[in-house]
C-alpha cells in the first residue's frame, strides 16, 4: 500500500534526520487527526510513526514527543491490542518525567495505567494511578482526578476487588457533584457501582445506582452510545433478577436487545443475549434461556475471546438458577482453564518485559559509567539485589493474588520472613534462607488462576469447587517454572507442595514425611500460623497462644515434628526479642510499591487502609 503522499508520512520521512520539537508537535497533530477519523491505512501509519519516534535521539525531550507516543498507545488500546500499547506508554512516562511537566506526566501515567490494567498487571496499574492522582490533586485538575479515580476503580474491578472499586467510584461521584462537565464520568461511576453490586450481593445499592444512570441518560445516537446503553440495561436486567422482579427484567432485556440490534455491535449483541437468556431461565423457560446463553458463549468463543469472561460466568449462573449444578461445574472448569491460561500468559509477559528492562538498564548503566560489559557490572551488583529485582514482578502479583484474604498485602511478606527464620533455626545456610524468604512470598501466586466465582464464594465450597481451588498449587508451580529465573526452583517447590501434610493426607501429590521438600514443610508452618493469627473474611484472628496450641496438636499429622518443635520455641522468643511480631515480620512489605500505592489511595480517600480495602467472601 503506497502511503508516500500522505501528510503524516511526509512528516515521518523528515524525522530521522531533522527531528525537532516543532516537527514532533506537527506529528502529534496529524496523529490526533488520523485517530479521530481512522481509515484502512491507520494501522500502518501508526506503526511507521512509532518506528520513527524510536529513532529520535534520547536527548530530544519535548511535549510533542510525549503527545505522539500517547497517540500511538491510544491506537493500540482502541484496537484491543493493549499489550502493544505498553512500550509507547512507558516511553511516554519516561519522557514526561524528564520533561518535568506534571500535567503531561499525569496524562502519561493515566494512559500507562490503562494498558497495564487491560493486560491485568493490576499492581503496576495501581502504582501509576496513585502517582497520577497525587499530581492531579496538586494541580487542582478535577477532570483528570475524576477520570483517574474511575480508572482505579476499573483496575480493582478487573481483579475482583469489588468493594475497593466501589470506594473509588464513590469518590468520583463526590468530586463530580453537580458539575455539568463531569456528569458523563459520574454516570460511568454509577453504572460501574451497579456492576460491582452484582458480585457484592448488594442488589438494592446496584438498582439505585443504575436507575439514576438511566434516568439521566439521553437517547443514544451513535454506535458507541448504544453500546453504553446496552451495558446499562444488561446490569439493570441482572439486578432485577437478583431481587425476583422477573417481569421488569424482561422489559429491560427486551430494550437491550432492540438497542443492540440498532448498534450492530457484536459485543452489545452478546451482552443483550446474556440478559435475555438469564431472564428466560428465571421465568421458568429453562431450555430456551440456556440455549440463548450457550449461543452467546459460542459467539464469544468464535469472534470475541474477551467476552468469554462475561459469557461463561453467565452460563454458569444460568445452570445454577436452573438447578443443574453438574452442568454448571463443567463450565466452571472451562472458566478455570481460561482464567489460568490468560493470567499465566499475562503474568509471564509482564515478567519477561520487566526482565528485559532490568537487562537494558544494566547495559545502559555500564555504558554511561564505566563503559564495561553487562557481565562486569553484574559482578559488582549484589547477587541479592539482582535476585530481588528479578523476582519483584512476580512478588507483586503474589501480593495481588492474596488480597482477597489479606487486605493489607502483608501476609506474603510475613510468611516469607518467618519461613527464612525457621529455616535458619533448622541449620540452613544464609543464602538458602534468603532464597526461601523470597520464594515463600510467592506460595499462593497460583490463586491468580482460580475463578473469582470460587475465590469470592460466601460460605463453604462444594467438593468439586474445593478440587478446583486446590489446583492453585500446581498452577502456581507451573507459572513459576516458566519464569526463566534459575533460583525459582525453590519457589516452585513451595508453591506446589505447601499444602502437603506430613502424614500424607495433603495435596496435590499426597507426599508423606521427608518426601515433601524441606522449604515446603517450613512454609506450611509459617503460612498456617499467619492465617490463624490474622483476620480473614471467614474467621476472626486467634491469639498467638491459641494458634501455637493448634499447631502443636498437628505435630506429626500436618507438620514435620522436628520443625514443629523448633517453631514452637521460635515464636515466643521472637515475641520477647522483637516486641511487635507482626511489624517485624512485615518490614519488607513497606518496600512494596504496590502496598505503598494502596496506602496512598486510602489516604487520598481519607479512610483507614484496613477498613477501606476489605473485600467480602
Amino acid at each position: 500500500m503506497d502511503l508516500s503522499n500522505t501528510p503524516l508520512q511526509t512528516v515521518l520521512d523528515r524525522i530521522p534526520s531533522g527531528a525537532s520539537p516543532e516537527l514532533l508537535d506537527r506529528l502529534g497533530e496529524l496523529l490526533r487527526a488520523e485517530l479521530a477519523a481512522p481509515s484502512s491505512d491507520t494501522g500502518l501509519l501508526i506503526e511507521a510513526a512509532y518506528n520513527a519516534l524510536q529513532q529520535v535521539p534520547s536527548t530530544l525531550v519535548c511535549a510533542g514527543r510525549v503527545s505522539c507516543l500517547l497517540g500511538v498507545m491510544t491506537h493500540y488500546y482502541r484496537a484491543a491490542q493493549p499489550d502493544a500499547g505498553l512500550a509507547p506508554a512507558r516511553d511516554a512516562v519516561e519522557i514526561a518525567r524528564r520533561l518535568g511537566d506534571p500535567s503531561w506526566l499525569c496524562k502519561a501515567l493515566k494512559c500507562l495505567g490503562g494498558v497495564l490494567a487491560d493486560t491485568r498487571d493490576i499492581p503496576n496499574a495501581i502504582e501509576c494511578y496513585a502517582e497520577a492522582i497525587e499530581i492531579a490533586r496538586r494541580l487542582g485538575d478535577v477532570t483528570q482526578e475524576c477520570a483517574l479515580w474511575l480508572n482505579t476503580g476499573v483496575a480493582y474491578y478487573y481483579s475482583a476487588h469489588y468493594a475497593d472499586a466501589v470506594a473509588c467510584y464513590e469518590r468520583v461521584i463526590e468530586i463530580a457533584g453537580p458539575s455539568a462537565q463531569l456528569q458523563a464520568t459520574r454516570r460511568s461511576a454509577l453504572s460501574n457501582i451497579a456492576g460491582a453490586a452484582l458480585f457484592l450481593g448488594d442488589a438494592g445499592r446496584g438498582l439505585n445506582a443504575i436507575q439514576q444512570v438511566i434516568k439521566e441518560s439521553c437517547p443514544p445516537e451513535t454506535a458507541a452510545d448504544m453500546l453504553v446503553q446496552v451495558f446499562h440495561e444488561h446490569h439493570y436486567t441482572r439486578l432485577l433478577l437478583e431481587v425476583g422482579l422477573v417481569d421488569q427484567a424482561r422489559e429491560r432485556a427486551k430494550l437491550a436487545k432492540e438497542v443492540a440490534e440498532r448498534s450492530r455491535s457484536a459485543r452489545a449483541e452478546v451482552l443483550a443475549a446474556i440478559a435475555e437468556g438469564l431472564t428466560e431461565v428465571h421465568s421458568g423457560n429453562t431450555d430456551i434461556g440456556l440455549t440463548r446463553l450457550k449461543r452467546a458463549l459460542e459467539r464469544a468463543r468464535s469472534d470475541m475471546p474477551g467476552m468469554l469472561h462475561d459469557a461463561l460466568p453467565a452460563l454458569i449462573k444460568g445452570y445454577e438458577a436452573a438447578g443443574q449444578p453438574d452442568a454448571a461445574l463443567v463450565y466452571l472448569r472451562e472458566m478455570k482453564r481460561l482464567h489460568q491460561d490468560g493470567r499465566e500468559a499475562q503474568v509471564l509477559m509482564h515478567h519477561s518485559q520487566y526482565q528485559r528492562r532490568i537487562d537494558a538498564s544494566l547495559d545502559n548503566d555500564a555504558k554511561l559509567t564505566l563503559d564495561l560489559h553487562q557481565s562486569v557490572l553484574r559482578g559488582q551488583l549484589s547477587d541479592r539485589d539482582l535476585m530481588r529485582s528479578r523476582t519483584a514482578m512476580l512478588e507483586q502479583q503474589s501480593v495481588a493474588a492474596e488480597l482477597h484474604d489479606d487486605t493489607t498485602g502483608e501476609h506474603c511478606y510475613r510468611v516469607g520472613r518467618m519461613s527464612s527464620l525457621l529455616a535458619r533455626e533448622y541449620g540452613v545456610d544464609d543464602h538458602t534462607c534468603f532464597l526461601i524468604d523470597l520464594a515463600a512470598r510467592m506460595h499462593d501466586i497460583g490463586k491468580l488462576a482460580v475463578p473469582d466465582a470460587i475465590l469470592l464464594k460466601p460460605g463453604k465450597l462444594t467438593p468439586q469447587e474445593r478440587a478446583i481451588m486446590e489446583t492453585h498449587t500446581t498452577s502456581g508451580a507451573e507459572l513459576l517454572a516458566k519464569s526463566n529465573v534459575p533460583q525459582m526452583y525453590v519457589a516452585e517447590e513451595i508453591a506446589r507442595h505447601h499444602h502437603e501434610r506430613f502424614d500424607g493426607t495433603g495435596y496435590p501429590a499426597r507426599l508423606k514425611g521427608s518426601m515433601i521438600p524441606l522449604a515446603a514443610r517450613i512454609t506450611a508452618l509459617a503460612d498456617v500460623f499467619d492465617a490463624l493469627t490474622h483476620v480473614r473474611p471467614y474467621k476472626h484472628a486467634w491469639t498467638v497462644e491459641d494458634s501455637l496450641r493448634e499447631i502443636a496438636s498437628l505435630r506429626g499429622k500436618h507438620f514435620d515434628p522436628e520443625l514443629t518443635d523448633l517453631f514452637l520455641a521460635l515464636v515466643p522468643r521472637l515475641q520477647r526479642e522483637k516486641g511487635d511480631l507482626d511489624a517485624y515480620l512485615a518490614e519488607e512489605a513497606q518496600n512494596s510499591p504496590f502496598i505503598r500505592a494502596r496506602r496512598q489511595i486510602a489516604a487520598a480517600l481519607k479512610k483507614d487502609v484496613n477498613d477501606l480495602f476489605d473485600t467480602r467472601r
